[in-house]
């Protein structure tokens, strides 16, 4: 006789794999590494990407990208005080990070239609288990 128990996959773990493995290659696609990057698996979730580069309208601040299970991606500026939103990508949660990359090149550009100042609601947060679903699958080779 043969028992086979499922004790179901443990969802948090899962979530917090796939989300870093996510961020990771986002942050690959603008160019920098997982050392310049944080993430929160909390409620809400989030992440942080630091970049390389200033805006030239904006000398005296760093660029960062940001992202929460809410609001989804985001230019940053970033000083002392801490960061403040520039511009929300908009559209999806967990976009393509092709899309991110697009994004960027536009706020960085100056590009005045580069997403949009108020923040989107493109989810509730919590819920880890339907946002498990939605994280696109990184590739093993791709993961950090």
């Amino acid at each position: 006789m043969s028992i086979l128990i499922d004790f179901g996959r443990d969802t948090e773990f899962s979530f917090e794999r796939r989300l870093r493995g996510y961020v990771g290659a986002v942050a690959r696609a603008v160019g920098v590494g997982l050392e310049s990057c944080t993430l929160d698996t909390g409620t809400p979730a989030a992440a942080y990407i630091a970049l390389d580069w200033r805006l030239s309208r904006f000398p005296g601040h760093d660029l960062a990208l940001v992202w929460d299970e809410v609001h989804g991606w985001a230019a940053a500026l970033e000083d002392t005080t801490g960061s403040t939103v520039l511009t929300y990508l908009g559209g999806e949660v967990l976009p393509d990070p092709r899309a991110v990359v697009r994004f960027l090149a536009a706020v960085r550009a100056d590009d005045p239609d580069a997403g949009t100042l108020d923040a989107p609601v493109l989810r509730e947060a919590g819920d880890h288990e339907q946002l498990l679903a939605l994280v696109p699958e990184v590739a093993p080779a791709a993961r950090a």
